[in-house]
């Protein structure tokens, strides 16, 4: 096996270009668990541990740019204040050892529907920044997830970083798994309220081929909290508002029967962890002072 050890973004890009099928490793938590069980046999690893630009966040327009390789760790101490469903997000990742070392970057690359990351990606309406030797271009986080494992980037390109933008209003998130750490998520999802729209995000992960967003139900909430004035009010959630919520963000999900669980059980268990985290966030919300939920970067 071939090592390729760039030590800076611009070698990368050219590396990459080189060797298009080289397997990018950063933090190697997918990478090495797939090697060790013989499900990957790459030609060459293209190591991306070196190159320091990766590790760095910056802030654009109001955006977060969070490096490919931010480790979830950094994402939790550094960066929870203004990217809370992120953070909560890698707080349910692994050990304090894979939270080290895992980046938001691999994830993305991965592109497993049961990637961890996703759902909050999703609810924030993230971007992913690729980039190549031909240049950069972004993806929304939307458009980025193509099939199982399969990503929108092209051979020789790789994540430089992604762009989120912090919250108008509260972020949850929620994921079950077989037990409450070191496990793959049976299902996870992800919610944003953006008070300052007059809209909701959502993201549901290992429910579907892909991570995706429950459309159905975010136009729905939008609409019940905007026709009620409750954005304004503050007021209580009308009785059953949450339940339906739940409802419509199981029926966006396609779930299958594999020996983590059952597509009835994830699909019951989505509807649950919607209307809990809608519960929660609008708790959140309504004890907010204005806006003050937003966070100045």
């Amino acid at each position: 096996m071939e090592f390729l050890q760039p030590t800076t973004w611009a070698e990368a890009l050219e590396a990459r270009a080189a060797h298009p099928d080289a397997v990018p490793i950063c933090g190697g938590t997918d990478v090495m668990v797939g090697i060790n069980f013989g499900h990957l046999r790459p030609a060459q690893l293209l190591d991306l541990t070196r190159v320091a630009d990766l590790r760095e966040w910056t802030t654009e327009e109001h955006a977060v740019r969070l490096g490919a390789g931010v480790s979830y760790a950094r994402v939790i101490t550094r960066l929870g204040d203004r990217l809370p469903g992120l953070a909560m997000a890698a707080r349910t990742i692994g050990s304090p050892q894979i939270r080290n070392r895992g980046t938001v970057g691999g994830n993305l690359a991965t592109a497993s529907p049961a990637g961890d990351a996703h759902p909050a990606l999703l609810a924030a309406d993230a971007v992913v920044e690729v980039a190549s030797v031909r240049g950069s271009r972004r993806i929304p986080v939307t458009d980025f997830y193509t099939g199982p494992k399969r990503n929108a980037m092209d051979a020789d390109e790789l994540v430089a970083a992604v762009h989120i933008t912090p919250p108008s209003g509260p972020q949850q998130y929620s994921k079950i798994g077989t037990r409450n750490a070191m496990v793959i998520a049976v299902a996870a999802f992800g919610l944003a309220l953006h008070p300052d729209r007059r809209t909701v995000g959502t993201g549901i992960g290992s429910a579907a081929p892909t991570p995706r967003r429950a459309p159905a139900a975010e136009e729905f909430l939008a609409g019940e909290l905007d026709a009620a004035g409750l954005w304004e009010s503050r007021a209580e959630l009308p009785a059953g508002l949450a339940g339906r919520f739940g409802e419509l963000v199981a029926g966006s999900a396609a779930p299958i029967d594999d020996v983590r669980g059952t597509a009835g059980y994830r699909l019951h268990a989505l509807s649950v962890m919607a209307r809990r985290t809608l519960t929660w966030a609008w708790a959140e919300h309504r004890t907010a002072s204005g806006n003050d939920s937003a966070k100045e970067v």
